[in-house]
This record gives structure tokens, sequence and C-alpha cells, in this order.
């Protein structure tokens, strides 16, 4: 894990409130982070940032009319209520050790595996200690569904359940490279995480339509999981650091 990724979301009053509170965690490197912004000119302004990241190698040809496309992506997630979205692309080809040990970095060219991955909070009427039971609620709920593998989890920031289910679709003739129908699979999985301090719940998404790469997603994806904190993690280490016992003279 190489880059920390700090919501958007400010810290707010104690209730009544409409926003969540703040929420931290890490995503690997391969992530490009959405232009989700309040503001059109701020989305703008993000978004020519986005497609420069994306298409490192690109110009002002790709990246002029990209800018535009991704920004009114941005905007309608955002309308969703979505506080965190972004595009993985990840290497596919193998990776050789050099002579000294360390690994070659692949270029996306050589294949690339797609996810997206994003994070939205949702309202759930319950008090900083009703984790476990709001956890037990969404637990119960989505095990409701034959389709859906459940588990629970016991993260370093509280309870939480992972909800994994895979979707086939029939896709349209039309719209094939060899113009005959084609199945699609897909797989996602979501994490519930409720905030300590009430009254929402954090839902991470990870959608993709790489199944054959889907042990790496889950696995990253699980990385991912153990990073989430609600509390700044600057001023934990902070915290950590004055708990230290110091040597007297």
């Amino acid at each position: 894990m190489t880059r920390t990724t700090d919501l958007t979301a400010p810290v707010h009053p104690p209730y009544p409130s409409t926003e969540p509170p703040p929420i931290w965690f890490l995503a690997p490197e391969g992530f490009f982070a959405l232009p989700l912004a309040a503001s059109p000119e701020e989305r703008a302004d993000r978004a020519q940032a986005f497609v420069r990241e994306l298409y490192s190698r690109g110009d002002d040809t790709i990246w002029e009319p990209a800018a535009p496309y991704f920004a009114a992506m941005a905007e309608l997630m955002g309308d969703t209520g979505l506080s965190y979205a972004a595009m993985g692309l990840f290497s596919t080809s193998e990776q050789e050790p050099t002579p000294e040990g360390s690994v070659v970095r692949q270029d996306a060219s050589e294949g690339a595996a797609q996810c997206v991955f994003t994070l939205a909070a949702i309202p759930t009427d319950h008090a900083g200690d009703d984790t476990d039971v709001v956890a037990q609620g969404v637990f119960a709920t989505l095990s409701n569904d034959p389709y859906n593998e459940v588990h629970w989890l016991d993260l370093p920031c509280g309870p939480a359940v992972a909800c994994v289910t895979w979707r086939q679709f029939k896709i349209n003739p039309n719209v094939t490279a060899k113009g005959e129908p084609t199945d699609l699979v897909t797989a996602q999985i979501q994490v519930h995480v409720p905030f300590p301090t009430g009254p929402f719940t954090a839902v991470f998404t990870l959608f993709t339509a790489y199944v054959d790469q889907w042990a790496e997603f889950t696995e990253m994806m699980g990385a991912i999981m153990q990073t989430v904190s609600f509390v700044d993690p600057a001023e934990a280490l902070s915290m950590d650091s004055s708990r230290e016992p110091h040597e007297e003279s």
C-alpha cells in the first residue's frame, strides 16, 4: 500500500447531522480517484489532473476530450451519494525477479485488469455502542439472499460484514466484437462497516468483470479494509508516541 486516500467529508458538528464523519483508508498504487467535487469548477480542475495521471503517456489530444467525460461521470456518481470512487488498473503480465531480487514493474499495455472501487456512507439508526447490533442486522439481511456469500469480519476499526455476489449477463450480439451473443460474468464484494459514532454505515464496494483475477482483487480488498480508520492516522500516531515510556536522566 503506497497511497493514502483522505476522503472529502469534513468534520461536522455533533448530532443531529446529515453528513457522515470523516473516514480514512489506504488505497494501493494503481487506483485513480475520480474527480468527485461539489462544484463544477472543482470537478473540471480535478478531471484535468485525473486524465493526466490515468493516461500518463498521452497528450492534449487525449486529455482535453477525456476530461469533460470524467467530470460528467464524477457528477453522476456524486449525485448517488458516493464519497469516493476510483478506477483500478493493474497489469496482468507476469512479473519476473531481477538478479538483485527486486521485481520489475510491468506496463499495463501488456495486459491489464480493471475494477471500480467506491465508498458510500449509508444512514443507519444507531448510536456509537451499537456497531455490533448494526453489523449483525446487515449480516442477517444479506444472508437472506441465497446468491450472496456473506462473511463476518473483525477489523481493527470494528465489526464489519463482507458480501460477495457473482452475476452473469447476456450481452446483445449487436455490441459484441464477433456479432454473437456473449455471456459476461461479473463479481462484486461489498464491505459494510458501521461508524463507531453512528448513525452511518460505510459501504466499500469493489466491482470487476475481470474475474480471472478475482483472487487478487479479494486479497487487495482485504488489505484495504485492514487500513480503515475512523481516527485521523496522524492523530493516532501522535497519541501512540505520547504513550511510549520516556527514560528519565
